[in-house]
């Protein structure tokens, strides 16, 4: 009986709620169930992303400008929605009826892009060759098609996204030796997941959406999801299923709502009167700043026999180690404000840097790059550098008075540091392509620029490199110093810096064009790139980035590491 009771599995239960057993639940087998989706997701993803431009300026016949903004808006805002994914599978849904339910929208979102894409009515006509400059744009309807299904393909990858991590790790107990050595390790294999998919998207994928057609390629997008959402439903018995805390977005929200309800409420003399959860059994010290959030803690005769029944109504009163979770909370948002820049940068990599490709030469022998392929260079400097790092590197530092290696924020600055270089080299390559190209006559991107595509590989190198840095140290950073209890809004954070530096490429987009635009005045982005002053964007760019740079610098020097658990105190009567 005893030895039963060990193959118990204390915090999950099967899919009918019953005590799971160990030995017939989770581990790798659940786990590699789970992670086909992740690389569905991220093969759909990538061959999509990084190749729209070239479909919206080569079939849609949209402006350079106009194609940048829709390809950033669409990563944006699917990042964004993440953040909605996750309050759903936390609060309302859990974890496997969202990767389930948005998988199967996910594949119908891609299986729209290839009926779009493949009938002739929801695309304009071909080009004139006689009259290149002269191209019908897309409709409304046409638009409004293509979008309507890019965008429902978005709102299924917030759901994946959001959920796919979370429930994989759930099914290993980190109250097991063993299993707790295999969560550590199922983290690796989900990145490289990620990583493979990329890579097969930005070159097989790419391929076949130039080379045979897209309706081919989103076809096969929306199979694999399929296929992936059929495996992941086959181990439903199989998977081990955990209650979720709830989500700390809700927490924020009923801090500041108690706060605001209370803000008229006068504080008491003593800060012991301040109401704390006599189940917390750790607290978190109370701190003056920020004090306008302690009024949600204010016990006002509306919350009579809170004390007693140990259940008071969280939009009305909320503890002080909630409210301190908070306050902590808003200490990482400086951080957080000047990592954006360096995805504004990222963005441009899969807009801007694939329309200079388009108009350049890419062959090698009989066989021609894809535009959108380059971003192959950005995703194996990326594996390479943090494979450089944690063999070579590392082995250094732990000979060092500094063992951990680069801190998270060391990290962050380096990234950071890259992207202006990277900037630098773009605006170079770009003032390189403009004089040949203006040498040459080539003022359509029907005739391609006579200088070698390979010219735009230092940017994908650099801004990969930067990325290998950001990434890990931005997410480091995020789930390190949140919160005890809100390490996945840290996640959040992390992920809302990726669609606000999109976003922030489109605004930065659009003001550039209406300010260049002026009285007559060149515009940098016009609507055919050869005609524009992309190399000056660039510039731009690498001043903003310089100066977000000394921004970084400065909060970092300011930034006091969250103590944790240390400020944390056992619960006395």
């Amino acid at each position: 009986m005893e030895e039963n009771q060990t193959q118990i599995v204390s915090d999950a239960v099967d899919y009918k709620g019953n005590p799971v057993d160990r030995t017939t639940s989770g581990g790798w087998v659940a786990a590699a169930l789970i992670l086909g989706v992740e690389l569905s997701e991220r093969l759909s993803t990538m061959a999509i992303v990084v190749n729209l431009v070239t479909y919206l300026i080569g079939t849609m016949h949209l402006p350079s400008a106009t194609s940048s903004n829709i390809s950033t808006n669409f990563a944006g805002t699917a990042y964004m929605l993440c953040l909605l994914g996750g309050i759903l599978a936390d609060t309302f849904l859990t974890r496997y009826r969202t990767i389930a339910i948005f998988a199967v929208v996910n594949a119908l979102g891609t299986c729209l892009l290839a009926v779009s894409t493949s009938l002739p009515q929801l695309r304009p006509p071909p080009c004139n060759p006689a009259q290149p400059n002269e191209c019908v744009e897309a409709s409304g309807l046409q638009m409004g098609v293509f979008t309507f299904s890019l965008y429902l393909y978005g709102i299924g990858l917030s759901g994946i996204k959001s959920s796919v991590s979370g429930f994989g790790t759930d099914q290993f107990d980190k109250n097991d030796e063993k299993e707790k050595l295999q969560m550590a390790s199922f983290f690796n294999v989900f990145y490289l997941i990620i990583n493979i998919g990329t890579l097969l998207a930005v070159t097989v994928l790419v391929y076949v959406q130039d080379k045979v057609g897209r309706s081919w390629g989103y076809g096969i997008c929306s199979a694999c999801m399929l296929l992936a959402t059929f495996v992941f439903l086959s181990g439903t018995k199989k998977y081990r299923y955990k209650e979720t805390p709830g989500s700390p977005v809700v927490q924020i929200l009923q801090v500041l709502v108690a706060a605001i309800r209370k803000r008229k409420v006068e504080f008491p003399s003593d800060i012991s009167h301040l109401y704390e959860d006599p189940a917390q059994k750790l607290r978190l010290s109370h701190t003056n700043r920020l004090r306008c959030l302690d009024k949600a803690t204010i016990i006002t005769s509306k919350d009579a026999g809170t004390k007693e029944s140990l259940a008071p109504n969280p939009w009305s009163l909320c503890s002080v180690t909630r409210v301190e979770e908070v306050k902590m909370l808003t200490g990482l948002l400086l951080i957080w404000a000047t990592t954006i820049m360096f995805w504004t940068v990222y963005a441009q990599m899969g807009s801007f840097s694939v329309q200079q490709a388009l108009t350049m030469e890419r062959s090698i022998g009989n066989f021609e790059i894809p535009p959108a392929s380059f971003n192959v260079f950005l995703f194996g400097s990326i594996m390479l550098t943090l494979a450089i790092y944690d063999h070579l590197i590392m082995p250094l530092f732990r000979k060092t008075r500094y063992p951990q290696g680069l801190t998270s924020l060391q990290k962050i600055g380096i990234g950071l540091f890259f992207s202006i270089i990277a900037m630098v080299g773009a605006a170079l390559a770009e003032m390189k392509r403009l004089s040949v190209a203006k040498t040459n006559r080539s003022t359509t991107l029907n005739l391609p620029v006579t200088v070698s595509g390979f010219l735009l590989v230092p940017q994908f190198i650099l801004v990969g490199i930067g990325n290998a840095f950001i990434y890990a140290g931005q997410l480091e950073f995020f789930i390190t110093e949140s919160p005890r209890g809100m390490k996945s809004i840290g996640t959040g954070l992390f992920l809302t810096t990726i669609s606000l530096g999109m976003f922030g490429s489109t605004i930065l987009v659009e003001m550039v064009r209406k300010v260049t635009g002026m009285n007559g005045g060149r515009d940098w982005l016009a609507r055919r790139i050869n005609d524009g002053r992309l190399d000056l964007f660039y510039g731009l760019l690498s001043v903003l980035c310089f100066i977000n740079l000394g921004l970084f610098l400065l909060c970092a020097k300011m930034y006091k590491p969250n103590p944790g658990e240390v400020a944390l105190k056992k619960y006395q009567n």
